[in-house]
C-alpha cells in the first residue's frame, strides 16, 4: 500500500544519509526507524542493541537466511 505523508527535510536527510550506509531504500530506512521506535515504545526494559537484534533476526526468518548457531 502506497500513501503520501509529509515528513520534515532534516529527517528525509538524515534517512538518505543512513540508506546509503545501511544499503536500504529510503522509505525502508525510514520504515525500519519507525519498526525499531514501535518496538522501544513497547518494549521500554529492553535494550536498544537486543531490540535491534530480534528485528534483524525477524528479518532474516522473513527472508529465509538464518544460519545454525554452534555453542562453544
Amino acid at each position: 500500500m502506497f500513501i503520501q505523508i509529509e515528513l520534515s527535510e532534516s529527517l528525509v536527510a538524515d534517512a538518505k544519509s543512513e540508506s546509503k550506509i545501511t544499503k536500504r531504500t529510503l522509505s525502508k530506512q525510514i520504515e525500519h526507524w519507525a519498526r525499531l521506535g514501535k518496538s522501544i515504545e513497547e518494549n521500554p526494559e529492553l535494550p536498544v542493541p537486543l531490540i535491534q537484534d530480534i528485528l534483524e533476526g525477524q528479518a532474516e526468518m522473513a527472508l529465509n537466511r538464518l544460519t545454525k548457531f554452534r555453542f562453544g
